[in-house]
């Protein structure tokens, strides 16, 4: 599988498409000055507890109050609130854990209230961006990402990932890391990191250790409900989360930001430096590369299929739903169960893309086409759990239920991805009735006249739909040549294909707009 990188870098922020096999996958959007994204740490002052939800309401700064659950406190949160109070007081220097005691684990069927108090000012972690009408999700477990691990403050555990196999490869790695890591610190040892050598672990230790040095640095003067640490942009964080030897190129339309991430991948990767390219064609990079048009075509609510079956999308606040239809696909009563089975394969390998592309969070609950043997309700199972594999969000499957639904619940950690691919009318401009169009010459010709009258325009092309040009040019006393009669001026009649039928534009003799 070959994936390529095409970020588009405007004024407003940065768009990121990830492309496999020349599909587009996945889409992110990155905001300037983008607050509350996913790893940010804030000073949180608590404002409110409820003592029936188990959780805490947290001023960050934004909107609406934060929300911290007890679940999401952290088993070490006494440790943290400790040393917080203890840096803000100015009674110890250094930014390590080595001489620090810990406190015990709190109690894991305890209750918020035996923990926090109002008013209490504690560091804080966004898990889940703002969504909807909600507040950001917060938890006071840190961690520190970096390329190869995670540093996990207040632990002394090594957890490796579950993709990693074999026996010998996460005992290398353990061994590696309990030999390298500070005193009073976890690692989550990442799937990437299988096959690494020891210097590629240390020094991605090292960056993690530093960014929690700057962050232990910054505590003590920080404003509460402020951003104390702020994780890397979405460029960088998605190149170190998701480059590998897969990567093809990283298009970049814009020069400074083809600079940083050619450095950052220099750093994290120099083998691959090659592969970041500066794009410096005139036309659009996501036209260029054809992304435009998949965004269009994915969007919308209706999306159709190679086989002429297509997806019904709808999205509520609890959850969203896919119906599969077949279409214009039919067979004959003896192959209708193999059709279905064709038709829902099909479907499950774009229902896998589409939760990936629009990052479809929650409870997704999926309408597939009715078999009735089990062996294919098995194997469509089967087929959507593999192809899910390539989501990295965390995610559930739960089998047909005897109705041909399937639930699952994917994670969600930023607002869903959602592109408007209508647009509004141009000849009624949204009110759904148009000019009559009896009268579109004498507006023409009214318009004319002012122009050349008026305004004393010299040369003037009149830009209309082919079908009117032809009006507009038919017969040996054509309307060009009545309106050549009556101003003393030629008219130039251009066919503009896009247009719609009662479009027209006037265009100057420096080839700009005549607006009226």
């Amino acid at each position: 599988m070959v994936k390529e990188l095409i970020i588009d870098s405007t004024p407003s922020g940065v768009t990121i498409a990830l492309i496999e096999d020349k599909q587009l996958v996945e889409l992110h959007k990155e905001h300037v000055n983008n607050n509350y994204a996913v790893g940010d740490i804030y000073l949180g002052r608590i404002k409110k507890i409820m003592p029936g939800l188990n959780a805490a309401f947290v001023d960050v700064g934004y909107d609406k109050d934060a929300f911290l659950h007890y679940f999401d406190l952290g088993p070490q949160v006494q440790s943290l609130i400790k040393l917080t109070k203890i840096k803000r007081n100015g009674t110890v220097n250094g930014s390590l854990l080595d001489n620090f005691k810990l406190e015990n684990d709190i109690d894991k069927a305890g209750k918020i209230s035996d923990v926090v108090s109002k008013n209490l000012i504690i560091p804080v972690q966004i898990a889940k961006e703002p969504i909807s009408t909600k507040g950001p999700r917060l938890s006071s477990d840190l961690s520190i990402a970096g390329r190869h691990i995670v540093l996990v403050p207040f632990s002394n555990t090594i957890s490796i990932s579950k993709k990693i196999k074999s026996n010998t490869e996460r005992n290398r790695l353990k061994k590696i890391i309990e030999s390298i890591k500070p005193k009073n610190f976890g690692v989550i040892i990442r799937t990437v990191s299988e096959g690494k050598g020891v210097a590629e672990l240390q020094k991605d230790l090292k960056d993690c250790v530093s960014k929690w040095e700057s962050f232990m640095k910054k505590l003590p003067d920080a404003e509460p409900s402020k951003r104390v640490w702020g994780e890397m942009d979405r460029t960088s964080t998605l190149i170190r989360d998701i480059l590998n030897t897969d990567f093809a190129n990283v298009y970049v339309n814009d020069a400074l930001l083809f600079e940083d991430i050619k450095s950052y991948v220099h750093e994290i990767s120099p083998e691959m430096e090659k592969i970041v390219k500066l794009y410096k064609h005139k036309e659009p990079i996501f036209d260029h590369f054809g992304i435009e048009k998949q965004i269009k075509n994915g969007f919308g609510k209706t999306v159709n299929l190679a086989g002429g079956a297509y997806l019904v999308v709808e999205h509520t606040e609890a959850l969203h739903v896919i119906d599969v239809n077949s279409g214009n696909r039919t067979a004959s009563k003896e192959n209708q169960e193999e059709n279905a089975l064709q038709v829902n394969k099909e479907a499950a390998k774009e229902i896998a893309r589409q939760l990936r592309l629009r990052d479809m969070g929650g409870i997704v609950v999926i309408d597939f086409i009715d078999m009735h043997k089990p062996t294919n309700r098995k194997l469509l199972f089967d087929h959507l759990k593999e192809l899910m594999l390539l989501d990295r969000a965390k995610h559930t499957i739960l089998p047909p239920s005897k109705f041909g639904l399937v639930q699952i619940t994917r994670q969600r950690v930023r607002p869903e991805m959602n592109i408007v691919t209508v647009e509004k009318c141009p000849t009624c401009d949204g009110t759904g009735e148009i000019k009559a169009s009896i009268v579109l010459m004498d507006d023409i010709e009214s318009n004319l006249s002012y122009i050349l009258r008026e305004q004393n325009e010299k040369k003037v092309t009149l830009c209309v739909h082919p079908y009117i040009e032809a009006y507009i040019k038919k017969g040996l006393f054509s309307l060009q040549w009545k309106w050549f009669a009556k101003f003393g001026k030629w008219i130039k009649v251009k066919p503009v294909s896009s247009y719609h039928l009662t479009e027209f534009h006037f265009i100057s003799s420096k080839d700009e707009e005549i607006k009226l």
